[in-house]
């Protein structure tokens, strides 16, 4: 019973397959005879009670194929033939070669700082980042610089209106105040990150630039522990011939504290205008973390002591790279940046 219905739709779905519409015209009218309001698979679904029983389920599976066969030839169709009208209205050769697309390279600043950040993760330091935006605290007071101290100066920033006890940090220091706060020693950490300082921009120094700090907070932890360190880092980032050296500094936040400084050279005058006539360049302030430091983040000075370091990520890439300019970083130039296509 209902077998008629069954070729009807056999012969329904021939049809469709057997169409073959070459314009967009006839496509549209192929759309009204099978898909449209009054196409003509609807009424084949009213059928349905003239078909027996047990036979019904294959009925119906063969009327959802006659439908999704004509969207899917639609579908096909309308894109072939508006690709074809695109490329028949234009002078584009669709059988000519492609242009070659041309890669891109990471920044010299994003190489340094990954090959950073993998030196010292081999020696079990971990990788920190926070907010760019701090308050007073983080940025200044926790760090043993309250509002009068004069060291403020040194690291002067650029602070948000109308509340401006909120500022664009100066170090990324302030990760490591988050850190001593939120977790129990021993601590192990580098924070790399962008930071600001109010600057005169020049060869040397820029209003921006990226830094790297270390903070490793343990029970008998020494000056010697640090040098190790920093010596360990200089000879896997330059070389196992690299010299460095440690000059007596001052920071606010630790105590004794250092300036290392690698070997530049002095080969010519732009090597004298970068190291001011010394030959050396100077790549990182470090010291133990002053007692004050510890107590102001709730670390008990009299058990646990500490070391910190912290460098700007351009200085690295212009002693490893030989560049003479820290502004040719931030200056976009694709001729200086495609000189580093194979950098990484």
């Amino acid at each position: 019973m209902g077998q008629e219905h069954f070729e009807e739709v056999e012969g329904l779905i021939a049809k469709i397959d057997s169409e073959n519409p070459s314009t967009l015209d006839e496509l549209e009218q192929f759309r009204l005879r099978y898909l449209g309001a009054k196409n003509l698979i609807k009424p084949l679904f009213a059928k349905m009670k003239d078909v027996a029983t047990d036979q019904r389920k294959d009925f119906g599976l063969l009327l959802n194929q006659a439908k999704n066969q004509a969207e899917a030839k639609f579908s096909t169709l309308q894109k072939q033939l508006k690709k074809r009208q695109s490329s028949e209205g234009s002078d584009l050769d669709l059988t000519a070669p492609g242009f070659p697309m041309p890669l891109g390279s990471r920044h010299p600043v994003s190489v340094v700082m990954n090959q950073i950040i993998e030196i010292f993760r081999r020696i079990g330091f971990s990788v920190v980042e926070n907010r760019e935006i701090e308050d007073e605290w983080h940025n200044f007071t926790a760090l043993n610089t309250p509002d009068d101290h004069p060291a403020r100066d040194m690291t002067d920033t650029y602070y948000l209106k109308p509340d401006i006890s909120r500022m664009l940090r100066s170090q990324t220091s302030t990760v490591q105040v988050h850190e001593m706060e939120s977790k129990e020693p021993p601590i192990r950490i580098i924070s790399p990150g962008r930071v600001y300082r109010n600057e005169t921009i020049s060869a040397r120094a820029h209003a921006q630039f990226h830094q790297v700090e270390g903070l490793y907070v343990d029970k008998e932890v020494s000056f010697a522990d640090m040098k190790q360190v920093i010596f360990y880092f200089a000879r896997e980032l330059y070389g196992e011939s690299v010299k460095i050296r440690l000059r007596p500094s001052y920071f606010p936040f630790t105590e004794p504290s250092a300036e290392v400084d690698v070997y530049w050279g002095l080969n010519n005058d732009d090597d004298y205008r970068m190291t001011k006539g010394t030959g050396w360049l100077e790549i990182m302030g470090c010291g133990m973390v002053d007692p004050n430091v510890l107590s102001l983040c709730g670390i008990d000075p009299e058990e646990y002591s500490g070391f910190a370091f912290g460098m700007g990520i351009e200085r690295q890439a212009l002693r490893k790279y030989k560049i003479n300019d820290i502004r040719m970083f931030f200056e976009n130039d694709v001729r200086f940046l495609r000189q580093f296509t194979s950098a990484h």
